[in-house]
């Protein structure tokens, strides 16, 4: 038996991501998404999560840079 989602439980994910979250569209040249999404999940992450924290290593390595 699986679950079921209903209409209301979407629509309070979809407030709560609102309100709790920014987006930012990022575009790549072809065939670089499939790169990005392979590299995503050999390292057991969602393109999410790395993209998130390849950012975050780059601002910590550029702050190191500058200090």
């Amino acid at each position: 038996m699986s679950a079921k989602y209903t209409a209301a439980q979407n629509r309070a994910t979809q407030k709560y991501i609102k309100n709790a979250y920014d987006t930012i569209s990022v575009r790549v040249k072809k065939g670089e998404c499939k790169i990005i999404k392979d590299h995503a999940k050999k390292n057991g992450e969602s393109v999410n999560v790395f993209v998130n924290r390849a950012i975050k290593e780059t601002i910590l390595s550029d702050n190191e840079k500058d200090a």
